[in-house]
C-alpha cells in the first residue's frame, strides 16, 4: 500500500469515528457534535469563562462562542457575572443542560484527544508537525479552523427550525396551522 493511500485510509478513519459520534449525538439527544463536546467540557460544574472553555475544548474563543450561543438559546448553558468581576461572564450547565449529558453519549473528540496524549511526546510533535505542513500544503492554513461538526445540524434542518423563533425553553417553535373558517352560509 502506498503512503498517499495509507495517509488516507488513516484520515478517512478518523473522519468516519467523528462522522459517527455527531450522528449518535444528533440522534440521541438532538445536538450536534461540537454542542455535546462543549456541553461535556462544562460538566464538572465550576463556571468557566470563555477563554477557559475556549482552552478546555481546543479551540479558538471565536468558535466555541458560536456554539455556546446555541446552547445558550436552548437553555442548556447559562451566562452569569463573574462574581469576582461582574464585567467577565461565566458560563455553566442548566438543570435542563445536566439532565441532557446524563443520557448523551461520549463525545467523540475525547477518543482522538485520549488517543493523541497517549502518543509518547515525539510522535505527538511529528503528528502535529505532518498535520501542519499539510494544511499549509492544502492552502487552509489561513483560515480559522472551526469545532468539529458545529453546523452539523443547521444544514439539515429546515431554516425555519434551525434558526426560526424560539419559546421560553429554547425549543424550537414549529408555525402553528392556521384555524378552519366556518362556513358562512350555514
Amino acid at each position: 500500500m502506498s503512503i498517499p493511500q495509507r495517509v488516507l485510509d488513516s484520515i478517512r478513519h478518523v473522519v468516519r469515528l467523528l462522522r459517527e459520534g455527531s450522528r449518535a449525538s444528533e440522534d440521541q439527544v438532538g445536538l450536534s457534535a461540537a454542542q455535546l463536546f462543549v456541553l461535556q467540557k462544562l460538566a464538572d460544574g465550576r463556571p468557566l469563562s470563555l477563554n477557559q472553555l475556549a482552552a478546555r475544548t481546543l479551540t479558538h474563543q471565536s468558535s466555541v462562542s458560536v456554539v455556546v450561543r446555541r446552547l445558550v438559546e436552548r437553555g442548556l448553558v447559562q451566562r452569569r457575572p463573574a462574581a469576582e468581576d461582574a464585567r467577565r461572564l461565566n458560563l455553566s450547565l442548566t438543570k435542563r443542560g445536566q439532565a441532557l449529558l446524563s443520557r448523551a453519549p461520549s463525545p467523540a473528540q475525547d477518543r482522538v484527544i485520549n488517543a493523541i496524549a497517549a502518543l509518547p511526546a515525539p510522535k505527538q510533535r511529528a503528528l502535529a508537525e505532518a498535520l501542519e505542513s499539510l494544511v499549509s500544503a492544502l492552502g487552509l492554513d489561513a483560515r480559522a479552523a472551526k469545532m468539529l461538526f458545529a453546523d452539523e445540524l443547521d444544514r439539515r434542518r429546515p431554516r425555519s427550525v434551525a434558526g426560526g423563533a424560539r419559546g421560553r425553553r429554547g425549543a424550537p417553535q414549529l408555525p402553528r396551522p392556521r384555524a378552519k373558517r366556518a362556513n358562512k352560509r350555514a
